[in-house]
């Protein structure tokens, strides 16, 4: 919990110089490099994490990694690394993100169905999403072949659940109920 909550303040710290200097979408791109980076090779997140391994050799692992960043974002490296913090660095990049999108008014949404989402079905997820929020939000669309048909709306903290099989769900209770 408490590397959550340091990553959360290195986040908005990064955030805050970021905006200073005007560099934000730069810096937010560096993120999302490094947490897509760090989905991908577990390999990484372990050697950082690893006590062994000196810290000049961690720095030159991630310069080597990640050679054209921003210098907002290298020089998160150096700061990590004299405060023994490098191995939240991934927790830092997706925070950043989450921030970021905050801070710019957009949010993420992921919609659940059971097929691919046609046009037809995305334009009637997008008409719900407006009634849930007036961000602008960009989708995700996940396939989960066990709700059966509709679909399952997650913006933020709320849910919207269209999927037959919550319909037949509440039909099963209903009738365990009479």
């Amino acid at each position: 919990m408490a590397g959550a909550r340091a990553a959360i303040r290195y986040a908005k710290a990064i955030l805050s110089l970021a905006t200073d200097q005007k560099k934000a979408d730069a810096v937010n791109s560096d993120m999302l490099l490094m947490a897509d980076t760090f989905a991908k090779n577990v390999e990484l997140s372990d050697m950082l994490n690893n006590a062994v391994i000196k810290s000049d050799a961690k720095k030159a692992v991630l310069l080597a990694v990640f050679p054209k960043l921003n210098k907002i974002s290298s020089d998160l490296f150096d700061v990590l690394i004299t405060n023994k913090r490098v191995g939240i660095l991934n927790e830092i990049a997706i925070h950043y993100s989450v921030l970021f999108d905050a801070l710019s008014g957009k949010e993420n949404a992921s919609v659940t169905t059971a097929i691919p989402m046609t046009k037809e079905l995305e334009l009637k997820v997008l008409t719900k999403v407006k009634e849930l929020t007036n961000k602008e939000v960009v989708l995700e669309n996940i396939v989960d072949e066990s709700i059966l048909g509709g679909f399952i709306l997650r913006v933020g903290d709320k849910q919207y659940n269209a999927s037959v099989s919550n319909k037949l769900n509440k039909l099963k209770r209903e009738f365990t109920l009479n």
